[in-house]
């Protein structure tokens, strides 16, 4: 007599409504049951199916034989000066992502990572340093999110989402579209935002979805060969594509791309730069973030940010050209959580 392994329970967390469908199939098929155990998980954001109090004991019992919840672990969190939260989240394979909480006036941003690393190689990022990694799930992604929420105690505040922290979006267009589609259910597409190092293939795609976030895109160059220094893996598509992609790109009314702009010492801040950026810009609704580098002197050595006065320089141009710009000074720096300083790898050789 042989015993069969029973199958894997399914993780709830991710889950869709047909899944739900199947897991309740003989348990208790009605549709609306269905609903309930979705909506506890991506709306309510309970850690266990026994939370799910308005399900029957018994069918609670029956349905944790088949299912599971379960999120990313939260095993570091760092406090900065200025209320930033630095999450790091371990995964059950070992790989450790990091998420960042950020306090805004009448908002919170938190903001999330879609791969252990990432392949796109920005000298000035340290995920890019450490280099690439593995895609994450939709699940683990919206995981990632749900973990954030209740260990912050941040469920029911105002927030805005950002997909800006490790790897980069464009290059796993499954796992984002599957976490999209799962945040979508609560929070509005205009406050979330997508930011891209301008993978156009990835942007076509984006653009072809029916409910579009908000876009950003790191360009950080006003030439072919700074960007090809800067950003290698995203320069094999040229300046001249990326500024197509986003000309064809569907705005709703009044919306704006954010063009996000890293400033570093010495490559990307003459003021001929900032004279040739409205140009390369003109057409295209924006608004111009310039983010002052971050430094890390053991994985981005040699870099710096440029001095206040040459940002502001810089700065002062683009607004004489008549565009939307701010400086945006990064939060978090003493706890590694700014602007491409994200590492991940606290854990990585720990399990």
């Amino acid at each position: 007599m042989s015993l069969e392994t029973p199958p894997p329970r399914l993780n709830l967390v991710g889950a869709s409504r047909g899944q739900i469908a199947a897991v309740l199939a003989d348990i208790d098929p009605r549709p609306y049951r269905v609903e309930q155990v979705y909506h506890w998980v991506t709306r309510r954001l309970v850690a266990s199916i026994d939370d799910m109090s308005d399900l029957s004991k018994p069918l609670r019992a029956a349905l944790a034989e088949r299912a599971t919840v379960v999120d990313p672990e939260v095993v570091e969190l760092a406090h900065g000066a200025d209320g930033t939260l630095k999450l790091a989240l371990s995964h059950t394979d070992g790989s450790v992502v990091e998420a960042v909480v950020m306090p805004m006036e009448g908002h919170v941003t938190v903001c999330l990572s879609v791969q252990t690393g990432c392949a796109v190689g920005c000298v000035f990022c340290v995920t890019g340093a450490l280099g690439p990694g593995r895609n994450l799930t939709g699940a683990e992604i919206f995981g990632q999110y749900r973990a954030i929420l209740r260990s912050t105690g941040l469920a029911g505040q105002p927030l805005n989402l950002v997909f800006m922290g490790m790897g980069e979006p464009l290059l796993n267009l499954e796992g984002l579209e599957r976490a999209l589609e799962l945040l979508g259910d609560t929070v509005s597409p205009r406050r979330i935002t997508v930011s891209t190092s301008g993978i156009v293939p990835g942007l076509r795609r984006l653009a072809a979805l029916p409910r579009r976030p908000n876009l950003a895109v790191s360009l950080n160059a006003t030439t072919q060969a700074q960007r090809s220094r800067l950003m290698p893996g995203a320069a094999r598509w040229t300046l001249e594509e990326l500024l197509q992609a986003l000309h064809a790109y569907p705005l709703e009314r009044g919306r704006r791309i954010t063009v996000e702009y890293v400033l570093v010492a010495g490559f990307n801040d003459a003021l001929e730069d900032a004279r040739r950026l409205p140009g390369l810009l003109r057409g295209l609704p924006v608004k111009v973030n310039l983010i002052p580098l971050n430094p890390d002197t053991q994985f981005l050595p040699g870099l710096q940010a440029p001095d206040e006065e040459r940002i502001n320089a810089f700065a002062a141009t683009l607004a004489a050209s008549h565009m939307n710009v701010t400086v945006r000074w990064s939060k978090g720096q003493e706890v590694g959580a700014a602007c491409g300083q994200l590492r991940g790898r606290l854990l990585r050789t720990a399990k």
